[in-house]
This record gives C-alpha cells, sequence and structure tokens, in this order.
C-alpha cells in the first residue's frame, strides 16, 4: 500500500520537475503566451501544431463494450487533436478479424498504425504487409515480447509478467494463501503472462480458472462454483475491470469471504476500492497507452524520432489501493484514468 502511494507522490514530483524546468526555459511573457495559445487550441478542438494532416488507424483486440478501450481510445483521439491527425478507431476480439481490419488500413494507405498484439500469431504477417508498405507500425498493450520481432518501432504498456509477479507480491503482503487468477479471453498470451507472474512470487497457492469473457453471466456462475467448491481460496484476482464485479456479485452468493482484486482501472474500480469492496486494482494506464502511442507515431514522421532504444515503452504496472482511489476518482470520472 505504501509503495502504491509512494510512486503516485513520485509521479507528482517527476511533473512538477519537468514543468518547472520548462518555466525556467522560457521567457516571463513568452513561454505563458505559447502554453495559453496551445490551451485554447486544445479546448476548442484544434491542433497545436502545423504538420501534414496525416492518418493513423489503431486496431486493437477489444471486444463491444470493453471500457477499458474505450480510455485507450479516449487517449489516442485527444492526442491526434493535437497532433493533426485523422484517428481511425477500429476493433475485434477474434485474431483473424483483427488481421482483417489492419489489412483494411494497408489498402487505405494510413501513414501509420497502432496495433494490439494479444493474439500475436494471427498479426505477424500483416504487421509485416505494412512495414513492406512504408507504413510505421506501434504496438500497445499486448504483445511485447513479439513486437521488436515484428519490426514495430517500439511498445508501449506493461510488462504482463511483472504486472504479475507484482500481484503475488502483494498478495502475499496482504497474507492471502490461496488465489484464483480468473482469465475471460482464451488465448490471449497477456492474461496467460499475468497468471504466470502471480503465481511466480506468490507464496501461496494460485490456480487458473477460464471463463467466457463474452456472457458475463457465465463468469459469475463460474466464479461462485469455484468459491463454493472451495472454500479456502482467500483471494480472486480478475483480468479486467469489468469482470471484477461479477467475481463480487460471485462472493456475495457464494458467502465467501475472498478479497476480490482486479487488474486495471475505471469509474466504477476505483469506487469499489474506495467503499471496500475491491481491495486493489493494478493500473497500467490506458489513456496514456493511446496517447503516447498517436504522439510517437506524430513525432516519427515529423522528426524520425523513435522512443524506448528497443525496450518497451513502460506505462505500468501501478498498484491503486483504497488510499489512492479517491485521489484519482476524478479522473476516472471523465475517461482518463
Amino acid at each position: 500500500m505504501a509503495r502504491a502511494r509512494t510512486g503516485v507522490r513520485a509521479l507528482g514530483a517527476v511533473l512538477a520537475a519537468v514543468l518547472g524546468a520548462s518555466l525556467a526555459g522560457c521567457s516571463s511573457t513568452g513561454g505563458k503566451r505559447a502554453e495559453d495559445a496551445r490551451k485554447a487550441q486544445a479546448a476548442a478542438g484544434r491542433s497545436a501544431v502545423t504538420t501534414p494532416r496525416w492518418t493513423f488507424a489503431m486496431v486493437t483486440h477489444s471486444g463491444d463494450g470493453d471500457t477499458f478501450w474505450d480510455i485507450v481510445q479516449n487517449g489516442a483521439e485527444q492526442a491526434a487533436v493535437k497532433d493533426n491527425i485523422n484517428f481511425l478507431y477500429s476493433h475485434s476480439d477474434e485474431g483473424q478479424q483483427q488481421a482483417q481490419l489492419v489489412q483494411a488500413a494497408i489498402d487505405k494507405k494510413v501513414d501509420g498504425l497502432i496495433v494490439s498484439l494479444a493474439k500475436p500469431d494471427a498479426m505477424k504477417d500483416v504487421i509485416v504487409k505494412a512495414e513492406k508498405a512504408g507504413i510505421p507500425v506501434i504496438t500497445v498493450n499486448s504483445g511485447s515480447e513479439q513486437s521488436k520481432a515484428y519490426g514495430a518501432l517500439t511498445h508501449i504498456g506493461q510488462d504482463e509478467t511483472i504486472a504479475g509477479e507484482a500481484v503475488g507480491d502483494e498478495l502475499d503482503g496482504r497474507g492471502k494463501k490461496k488465489a484464483l487468477c480468473v482469465l475471460h479471453e482464451q488465448g490471449n498470451v497477456g492474461h496467460e503472462q499475468r497468471c504466470a507472474g502471480a503465481k511466480k512470487t506468490f507464496g501461496g497457492q494460485l490456480q487458473n480458472l477460464y471463463v467466457d469473457g463474452t456472457n458475463m453471466p457465465d463468469v459469475q456462475a463460474s466464479i461462485e462454483a469455484k468459491l463454493q467448491a472451495d472454500p479456502s481460496i482467500d483471494s480472486v484476482v480478475t483480468l479486467g475491470a469489468p469482470f471484477a464485479d461479477a467475481a463480487v456479485q460471485a462472493r456475495k452468493t457464494a458467502e465467501s469471504k475472498a478479497e476480490v482484486d482486479t487488474f486495471d482501472l475505471n469509474a466504477k474500480v476505483a469506487t469499489a476500492l474506495t467503499a471496500g469492496t475491491l481491495g486493489f486494482a493494478v493500473d497500467q494506464q490506458p489513456y496514456l497507452q493511446g496517447y503516447e502511442a498517436v504522439d510517437l507515431l506524430w513525432l516519427h514522421k515529423y522528426n524520425a524520432d523513435v522512443l524506448g532504444g528497443g525496450r518497451p515503452v513502460l506505462t505500468g504496472p501501478q498498484i491503486i489501493t483504497k488510499n489512492d482511489a479517491a485521489e484519482l476518482q476524478k479522473y476516472t470520472e471523465r475517461g482518463t484514468r
């Protein structure tokens, strides 16, 4: 818990230092005028640059109604306004369909591509096609291990194994002995890495539970049945914010005392953390993933910049607890955390 609070404060300190340095490097009037002009442009929905109106496409593995990807999209769209980008978004949780959407973007001759690699085998060939067509690619969220091998400029997201290891450590710190890791998307390599990472560092027992994430009643029923069959389970870890509520309902129906924890943060999760309904959440800052992906593509087109030095640009993990949730609530409500 102290570790998470320190992370929030450290981020604030870094931002304050950067802001202070920026102000120090400007004249007392010129810098302020430029900043005021940028703010006015952003408020009016106008770009802050005069570069050509390039077209960037983002194609993700999101299913319908996934609030996590709404936040990613919010970040990407905000950066697109700032950078004078025509932004196209499409998604499918089926690997082959996602690859077809990428091919459609290639056919449109977009100037840049942002893709997630939850099912990398289905995406490899089409990513290579994009690069052969001269379209720069940035990967986000999933597939950090495959990103460089496939030729992407960089990957933006969290290392899923490290995130899982952080969960295992947190469960140990909370004195948990038996955990259930709920995987809601068959074939998603990132989900497997999360649970494997947690199992690696968790001193207790951890078992995987595979559910159909497209059927929330089935998710709830599966967790409920597991809790009823094994009352010794003292923690349930879901791999996405929408599934945390189903786990809470399953716990209640099963009359279990297991703590429910989750990956990802949204307004509902922040409220549940504040109320004590959830124990902790793992935030990978999806808004930042979308925003930085567009911004880095723009920088590459404008200035041939590449960030990361061959390594992923990490946006998480950060363990969020009840003590942090109130501070982040206003950001989750506006769809940026």
